[in-house]
């Protein structure tokens, strides 16, 4: 099922108007500062009760990065999700994930034109800005590997052609992990795509009884518009901005190496999650408001960026059942590695 929504609103307000494109850096980090502060508040009154998962969702955007979301049902992973796109003033599609769903109906379809006796290409919905792949576990793996190229590489090729897609460019992929009934697990080469994975998890009493209090069902329908595909891309470039100390370089190649070689892990952090531990800890430096990343961004990042990454050797997974094994060895590997002063 797709769903194509557009947001009719206001232009927002560009992160440079009141000052030139040379502003110091110091300046634009604090007006980017107070947009992502809106942007929060606006989520935070549909999101109840969970600031950190509202603020680590801006990160991976920021990063230029992908979200998988995952959670038992009824948490609110395709709230959030409906959420974040329509903060954003930008395209916005949701498709809703099922196991005769195929290529094409992500990509989009090839057809000859009997007026013009020509072929055409008709584009789906991944002709997008943020892309909702609600239970993207339902579909089979050939309908996954359809997000791959566009994931990385910001283009699809179909029939031989390159299609580029216009930036920014965000998927938010949700998925139940207890329900394996027609599901199909995605593999760790798509995995390793998402920038981060959250977890949701269940809301507080007093979080729990506002929502009860709502008048409405779909609250994320009426979040309105906070920044502009514009003004997305400016924040975007902030974040190279952002210094990280060499240090904390030292830290994160610390970290990646202990995931290696630890005994219960039988796959540890390729270089790219090590990027993507990178970049985000930028973001997560540029949405905090400050020039320069520290250690408790990187400490923070850790388990989200690295979770669904790893591997869990088959005889720990299977002594330590539970929901994030991998999350609690990551936890042990960060207190054997000291950290920079």
């Amino acid at each position: 099922m797709i769903q194509r929504e557009v947001s009719a609103a206001p232009a927002a307000v560009s992160l440079s108007q009141g000052g030139s494109q040379d502003a110091p850096v110091r300046e634009r980090l604090a007006m980017a500062a107070s947009r992502i502060q809106a942007l929060e508040a606006s989520l935070g009154e549909v999101i109840r009760g969970k600031p950190e998962v509202i603020r680590l969702s801006l990160v991976c955007l920021l990063a230029k990065g992908h979200l998988l979301i995952e959670d038992v049902p009824g948490v609110g992973k395709t709230t959030l999700g409906h959420a974040l796109a329509r903060s954003l003033r930008c395209g916005f599609q949701r498709l809703q994930f099922t196991s005769d769903m195929l290529p094409s109906d992500v990509l989009g379809v090839t057809v000859y034109n009997s007026l013009t006796q020509e072929f055409e290409f008709k584009r789906g919905p991944i002709f997008t800005n943020v892309l909702l792949a609600d239970e993207i576990n339902r579909s089979t793996p050939k309908t996954q590997s359809a997000l791959l190229e566009a994931m990385n590489e910001l283009q699809v090729t179909i029939d031989g052609q390159c299609y580029a897609l216009d930036p920014p460019f965000l998927v938010i992929a949700t998925q139940n992990p207890v329900e394996h009934h027609g599901t199909y697990p995605l593999p760790e080469s798509q995995l390793d795509r998402f920038l981060l994975r959250l977890r949701i998890g269940y809301p507080d009493a007093a979080s729990e009884r506002e929502i009860l209090r709502q008048t409405s069902n779909h609250s994320a329908e009426l979040v309105r518009p906070i920044l502009s595909a514009g003004e997305v891309l400016q924040l975007q470039e902030l974040v190279a901005s952002v210094s990280v100390d060499e240090a904390l370089l030292d830290y994160i190649l610390a970290v990646v190496a202990k995931t290696r070689g630890h005994s219960s892990l039988a796959l540890g952090v390729s270089p790219r999650g090590a990027q993507a531990l990178y970049r985000a800890s930028q973001a997560l430096a540029l949405v905090e408001g400050r020039q320069y990343v520290v250690p408790d961004d990187i400490k923070r990042l850790v388990v989200p960026s690295f979770a669904h990454r790893v591997v869990v050797d088959t005889r720990v997974a299977l002594s330590q059942r539970g929901p994030d094994t991998a999350g609690r060895i990551l936890e042990e590997i960060l207190k054997q590695v000291d950290v920079p002063l």
